[in-house]
């Protein structure tokens, strides 16, 4: 998987700068959000991995499923993806993009992922300190994980807050065998 982030950088980045260019920053959000739906569905999986189809026929194919939502850009960058044989990072490259976009705009994605459902006021209080200590405007979600026992682990970006019950239990177990 890290691998996959590693070789989705640079075509993220090219894409970014080239969205950013044109002022197409929303409209390469949805056709890299539509090309990794389509690379993820897995009757295209099946079609992705077939050795028996070529490459030009494996471009037609994604582009007439994604039809509208991809403009020459779009298509052109679907072919350069299949030539290379990258489509399969489509996913890491729309992640990657959209973390680029919104580092841009001063936002930053915070994932909470809790033992138990958060409570609003809950929510906002995270909210206000990640705002603080990141300083840009944070958009949250939220995912419940109830082998954390109690607790949350916060991630954002690269950063990652472990205030779990299972975390804290872990680092005790770390002590004891040392």
């Amino acid at each position: 998987m890290q691998e996959n982030i590693t070789i989705a950088r640079p075509y993220a980045g090219a894409v970014f700068e080239l969205a950013q260019e044109k002022g197409d920053l929303q409209k390469w959000s949805t056709m890299l959000q539509v090309l990794a739906l389509v690379v993820s569905d897995s009757h295209m999986q099946v079609v992705i991995d077939n050795p028996r189809i070529e490459d030009k026929q494996l471009t037609d194919i994604v582009i007439d499923i994604c039809g509208e939502h991809l403009n020459e850009e779009g298509r052109n960058f679907v072919s350069i993806l299949i030539d290379a044989g990258r489509l399969h990072i489509m996913p890491q490259i729309r992640r990657l993009y959209e973390e680029k976009k919104a580092d841009s705009e001063g936002i930053a994605g915070v994932e909470v992922i809790s033992a138990y459902p958060l409570e609003a006021d809950q929510q906002e209080k995270i909210k206000q300190v990640m705002a603080q200590r990141l300083e840009k405007k944070i958009e949250i979600t939220t995912q419940v994980d109830k082998t954390l026992i109690g607790g949350a682990v916060i991630r954002s970006g690269d950063s990652v807050i472990d205030a779990s019950l299972r975390g804290r239990l872990r680092q005790l177990g770390y002590s004891f065998a040392e």
